[in-house]
């Protein structure tokens, strides 16, 4: 497995990876966590979709088994304009060093069983791309709107979110808003956790070896 790191315009170069991508979103938020998401042509998008964002793919044998998008939050992002309510009294992160991280997801059907932790390798592998990716581009913090399974899961995997409000019902998810620390320290810690051994990352020129 890699991880591929494409911009918008570079993930519409490369049909295979985006229409894995959004099959996948469709598998995971649609059909196996029923949430309130658009789905057209078996494919998941969203208005977030169509602002430029990055998205970190994490490819085996040219498959897309793991995907998350990420957004600057000086623009249009989906804490500040979805889901505000989680942030009770307190302003949206608005700063070009804090990221907005989405639609994370992996394919628990496809992939090995879980390691002994209870987490698959893919889930280490794409926690630490976005830790790199992050301090590739500088960045402090990423914010991120989840469930409280996937606080749970952050947590084991050694990464600890920092609440921005407290949890709400948010259709049939308990969901929560909070900042994941972009150091050193958090991508060791993922790293060991996950006894992951290199760097998640491959670049863009790179995406033929992740077949």
């Amino acid at each position: 497995m890699k991880v591929v790191a494409l911009s918008h315009s570079a993930l519409w170069n490369h049909s295979d990876l985006t229409f894995g991508m959004h099959r996948l979103r469709r598998r995971v938020f649609s059909e196996r966590l029923d949430w309130d998401v658009s789905v057209s042509n078996g494919l998941e998008i969203d208005q977030y979709d169509a602002l430029a964002p990055t998205y970190l793919l994490v490819v085996d044998q040219r498959s897309v088994v793991g995907c998350v998008r990420l957004l600057p939050t000086t623009g249009r992002n989906m804490l500040a304009n979805t889901f505000p309510v989680l942030l009770d009294v307190r302003h949206a992160p608005n700063s070009p060093t804090i990221w907005e991280s989405s639609r994370f997801c992996v394919d628990t059907q496809s992939l090995e069983s879980p390691t002994t932790n209870g987490l698959r390798s893919a889930t280490f592998l794409l926690f630490a791309a976005m830790i790199e990716w992050g301090l590739q581009h500088d960045l402090r913090a990423i914010a991120t709107v989840t469930d409280l399974r996937m606080e749970r899961i952050l947590r084991r995997a050694g990464w600890h979110l920092d609440r921005l409000g407290s949890p709400q019902q948010i259709g049939s998810t308990k969901a929560v808003a909070g900042l994941l620390p972009v150091t050193e320290a958090a991508l060791r810690a993922v790293q060991e956790t996950g006894k992951i051994n290199e760097r998640a990352i491959i670049t863009p020129s790179n995406v033929a070896l992740a077949a």
